[in-house]
């Protein structure tokens, strides 16, 4: 394993980093018993107050557990599923699933949009709204979305405290979200991700990008959501011989012939299959 000693970054973050790996790979799977301080330090070439560092902010983050007079432990995961082919956005998808989705606005403002933002909502006059999304104090994803402003006059960040965007769209402005395309990668936290999510700079996250339409083909939102990848959980069933897609809580599903509709669903799961496929190593 070792750590880079030509770099600026601490030593502890690169020996969390390193571990973090192996317990999102499952190298060190739930309930495995970490290695001793000793074992961690001969590994990694470091000394035992940079291992007890790494230690302690893996257990912060819930991915340890520690206990006094017993080994420390890998922590069974806990996730949250993510529907990735509704239209439907997370405050009510977890709603529906009977958890409570907690919503801080960092953001909100007039703002010119990406390249990508703009030739879909085909204007440059725009809102940009920043929140992070949290569940039980904890933060699983921060939320980048670009509206037109001409189709939400007077939106304020108070409204948009623990509530849903789309929830007001529809009853503030009859803008009900319909349907639109989604894509899922892995990246890396940068700094006002690593601070906003409370995970490690350079940690893993999946990137949810996407644009949606209103019940008149309209565009309506742009938008990117990252998830802590060790914490939000995109589902995906595949059925080879019913072509059928099932994302999350397994409550919905698209079916078709191979030739028919539903293949398009399914190709497209199957490239977010290999996305995070990736991401698992």
């Amino acid at each position: 394993m070792g750590v880079d000693r030509n770099t600026s970054r601490p030593l502890h973050q690169q020996v969390a980093q390193s571990l973090r790996r192996r317990i999102l790979g499952h190298d060190l799977p739930p309930g495995a018993v970490l290695p001793s301080e000793a074992e961690l330090c001969s590994a990694f070439g470091v000394g035992r107050s940079v291992i007890r560092q790494a230690v302690a902010g893996l257990a912060a983050d819930g991915l340890l557990i520690r206990s006094q007079g017993r080994p420390t432990v890998v922590a069974s995961p806990s996730e949250y599923r993510r529907l990735v082919q509704r239209a439907t956005g997370m405050f009510d998808q977890f709603a529906g699933s009977g958890q409570e989705l907690r919503t801080t606005v960092r953001e909100l403002r007039a703002d010119e949009p990406p390249p990508p933002a703009r030739a879909f909502l085909r204007t440059a006059e725009t809102v940009r709204l920043e929140r992070v999304r949290l569940v039980d104090g904890n933060p699983l994803s921060y939320v980048r979305t670009w509206l037109p402003s001409e189709r939400v006059p007077g939106l304020t960040a108070g409204e948009l405290t623990d509530a849903s965007l789309h929830r007001l769209l529809a009853s503030r402005y009859e803008l009900r979200p319909v349907s639109g395309r989604r894509q899922v990668r892995a990246v890396a936290a940068d700094d006002l991700l690593a601070e906003a999510l409370h995970t490690e700079q350079g940690g893993p996250l999946l990137l949810l990008e996407g644009e949606t339409t209103d019940q008149y083909d309209r565009p309506l939102e742009w938008f990117s959501a990252w998830h802590r990848a060790d914490r939000v959980v995109f589902d995906i069933d595949v059925s080879e011989t019913a072509e059928t897609v099932r994302i999350g809580p397994l409550d919905r599903e698209v079916t078709g012939p191979a030739t028919g509709p539903g293949t398009a669903e399914l190709a497209r799961a199957r490239e977010l299959l290999a996305e995070l496929g990736k991401l698992l190593g």
